[in-house]
């Protein structure tokens, strides 16, 4: 029996290794013919970094690419947004609902999972009138400037991120008894603020930063919606940067997306440290809160 679990094992191991193999292979390809393809002459024949010298010249790139500098930013700044956005209104809501109503979470979760059997320009079709209104009002109020920005596509990239950000503060509330760690908190004196931000939040801080890398990434990756109202995102500039160097599109589409991995890495990072305080310390302490 130890022999046939040892040689199971074995071939376990060597599985395991052949399908991350593959798929390193399957991600490794496509990102080399990029890093090729930026890498070459305009003949296509012989190596060169003149690509990336020009990238590497923010004066310049800011200058004869003006797109891309503003779709960068659009894009950074959509993705904190969104995450904060989201992270507001779900997290505190499905809190609410799991600890005082817990006869709608049904409805909460239909509610959440409906982006998904909605095709994006279905979405687009039917937020136009809504961002035309919105867009009017703030152009009333603040000016065409800000009424016009791109950041307001972060209320649509909210409703995308939903159903995702949902299945992982679902799995992160499921896996801890929110229940009597909040009662335990209110026993203690703590208000209802405490107890979201000192007990609550430090629980799903997985679930939480599993929410927060899938809203980065759809949203640094998203082109559609933003195409189709006309604003300029990361993804946009570089579809327009395409037509008039391929190239430099290229070599922007490598760098976007080890941007993304570096930014989701360092999420990561930042957040796998434990804490060095358990629930039962944190209630204590929320004892010296008002409530």
């Amino acid at each position: 029996m130890t022999g046939q679990r040892a040689a199971f094992r074995r071939k376990q191991a060597i599985m395991r290794r052949v399908v991350i193999g593959l798929v390193l292979l399957f991600f490794a390809v496509p990102l080399y013919g990029m890093f090729s393809d930026a890498t070459k002459d305009v003949a296509g024949k012989h190596w060169s970094l003149a690509t990336w010298r020009t990238l590497l010249d923010f004066p310049k790139i800011s200058t004869k690419y003006p797109d891309l500098k503003t779709g960068f930013l659009a894009s950074v700044g959509l993705a904190v947004v969104t995450v904060v956005v989201m992270l507001v209104l779900l997290v505190p809501t499905m809190t609410w609902v799991r600890l005082r109503l817990p006869g709608l979470t049904r409805t909460v979760e239909f509610i959440c999972l409906l982006p998904l059997t909605v095709p994006a320009i279905v979405l687009v079709v039917g937020l136009t009138p809504i961002y035309s209104w919105l867009t009017g009002w703030l152009q009333y109020f603040f000016g065409p400037t800000i009424g016009s920005s791109t950041i307001w596509l972060a209320l649509a990239y909210v409703v995308l991120v939903l159903p995702y950000a949902y299945r992982a503060l679902d799995a992160g509330l499921r896996a801890i008894d929110v229940r009597t760690l909040s009662e335990a908190a209110r026993s203690l004196g703590a208000g209802w603020g405490t107890v979201m931000w000192r007990v609550v939040l430090p629980n799903l801080r997985t679930a939480v930063l599993s929410a927060s890398f899938l809203a980065v990434a759809l949203t640094l990756g998203e082109f559609t919606i933003a195409n189709l109202f006309s604003r300029t995102n990361l993804q946009v500039a570089m579809y327009l940067l395409g037509k008039s160097d391929a190239q430099i599109s290229v070599a922007v589409g490598l760098l976007s997306l080890v941007f993304a991995f570096v930014v989701l890495f360092a999420m990561s990072f930042v957040g796998g440290a434990r804490s060095a305080t358990s629930p039962m310390t944190r209630l204590r302490r929320a004892k010296k809160e008002p409530a």
